[in-house]
């Protein structure tokens, strides 16, 4: 009888673990849909910043698990033993955890300063460090997601993201102006490789005209070229190139630098490249005997 009695209380037991994870669960995925649409709605109506709101849902969901777990814990006589032990012993382990929780803490009070500061925003495109750049798509209370042009997700803990510089081509307009150099032959004309990188540039279906009122009425060219430099074998001239967004201006640039060679070849421009001279020295007389 005592056995079946027993049976009984541990099915009971993971009937109610079931119920508190399955319901948690669906709480989380309803609470979610129903920020999302309260919180993109809200958005567009009052033209606010989304980020702030994703931050929100995933704190949410936080609150939400730990207040499983807690209720789970309470409903297991064994696990509540062992969290009583702990309780205990709470002195020690206190010091331990506080240790070994620093970064996640450091990586939630960074959360929180970006989405308060606002480095970047949910959709901007940005750069970190050297080597990392796409487009934020989530902010978390523990790491930033990034979608990198490859379409990888790199994520990166909050702490580390602080402490990086940011370039972020959105954060006030997406306006963007590449640089673009190529190098001319010395024995090349440079107002002729000037005015057809112009032409050429204002040709291209992603070029904008981004010229003030003022600078147009003082007739500033629509393209703007400069020589700046001078190399060992090449005359070096930048074409500033104009376009809507970061994305747009990359393309710009490439379609530049894939027109720009033939563009050059009609006009008799000449783009160099590195020549070696090889000196074949004869053995002295001494040498051959």
């Amino acid at each position: 009888m005592n056995e079946v009695i027993n049976f009984l209380h541990q099915y009971q037991t993971v009937i109610t673990v079931i119920v508190i994870a399955v319901v948690a669960i669906l709480f989380d995925r309803l609470l979610r849909l129903s920020m999302n649409k309260f919180f993109g709605d809200s958005s567009r109506a009052l033209r606010a910043d989304f980020t702030k709101y994703i931050l929100l849902k995933n704190a949410v969901s936080f609150i939400i698990f730990m207040v499983a777990t807690g209720l789970i814990v309470y409903n297991v006589p064994s696990l509540r033993k062992i969290s009583l032990t702990l309780f205990a012993g709470a002195g020690i382990f206190a010091a331990i955890i506080g240790f070994a929780s620093q970064q996640a803490f450091s990586n939630i009070i960074s959360g929180i300063f970006i989405v308060i500061f606002k480095p970047f925003r949910v959709g901007d495109v940005v750069n970190i460090g050297p080597d990392r750049s796409g487009i934020i798509e989530d902010i978390t209370l523990r790491h930033t997601v990034i979608r990198s042009w490859q379409n990888r997700r790199i994520i990166i803990p909050n702490s580390i993201i602080s402490a990086e510089t940011i370039v972020n081509s959105s954060i006030l307009e997406e306006l963007t102006c590449e640089h673009a150099e190529i190098g001319i032959s010395y024995y090349s004309d440079i107002e002729t490789a000037c005015s057809t990188i112009e032409k050429l540039v204002a040709e291209l279906p992603n070029y904008i005209d981004a010229r003030t009122d003022e600078e147009k009425k003082e007739g500033d060219p629509l393209v703007r070229t400069r020589v700046i430099r001078y190399d060992d074998s090449a005359i070096i001239i930048r074409a500033y190139l104009w376009a809507n967004d970061p994305v747009a201006a990359f393309i710009l640039k490439t379609e530049y630098y894939r027109a720009i060679k033939k563009r050059f070849d009609e006009v008799g421009v000449e783009i160099p490249f590195p020549h070696r001279t090889i000196v074949m020295k004869e053995p002295k007389a001494d040498e051959k005997k």
